[in-house]
Parts: structure tokens; sequence; C-alpha cells
């Protein structure tokens, strides 16, 4: 049996619940959307906590987080391509718009007092 692998997509609350009535999210990363990047960013479990760091902190909208089956989003006819950073780490990017069915969980997220992002 073959291990899921599982991928994380930072949202905000808003943009997520506005893609549940419209039936496909579009937002790659925090000001940009799909047809302005060409993907939506993602990360690795290990990775989230950075990029949520550099990303969004001082965002003070409501964010969780989206979890999808990196095979489940590539059996629905959407690329995934793990690609550098340009610093040497690999992230997966979703070439495509994200059907909220192929989301397996949404997390609620957020930073501490101390600035550090939990989810």
């Amino acid at each position: 049996m073959t291990a899921v692998v599982t991928i994380l997509h930072l949202a905000h609350r808003d943009d997520w619940e506005s893609a549940c009535s419209s039936g496909a999210y579009r937002i790659s990363t925090r000001g940009a959307g799909l047809d302005e990047v060409g993907f939506i960013h993602c990360s690795y479990p290990d990775q989230l906590a950075a990029v949520a760091e550099f990303v969004y902190q001082g965002d003070d909208a409501d964010l969780c987080v989206l979890v999808l089956d990196v095979e489940a989003v590539r059996a629905s006819g959407i690329s995934v391509i793990e690609e550098d950073a340009g610093n040497g780490e690999h992230y997966p990017h979703i070439y495509g718009p994200i059907d909220p069915a192929l989301v397996t969980e949404v997390r609620e997220a957020g930073f501490d007092a101390d600035g550090h992002f939990w989810f």
C-alpha cells in the first residue's frame, strides 16, 4: 500500500468560503491569484510554518490550512509539480484551480502572541 502524500495550502478563511460557494479555489498566495502566478503555492507539512511566518506574518485575516492528497489532485486532471523555490528547497505547486471536493480537511490556523504560526 502506498502512503498518502499530503500537501498543504494556507488560505484566508474568506477565500476558502468563497471557493466552496463558487466551486473553485483560485488563490495562489497572499495577494495573488492563480491567473497571475500560474499555479497555487503549496507546502509539505514540515515547510508550512516557515512559509506562513514569511508570507502571512501580520495578516489580520482569519486563516485556515487546506489539506490535499497529491494523488487525488492529479487524478482530477490537475498537475502537481515539485519545484525549486530558488534556494534549493522544493515545494509542490498545483497548476489549476482546486475543486473544494479535493480538500480532505480544513484546519484552523493562525499566529500566537509571539508571532509563531500554529495549525
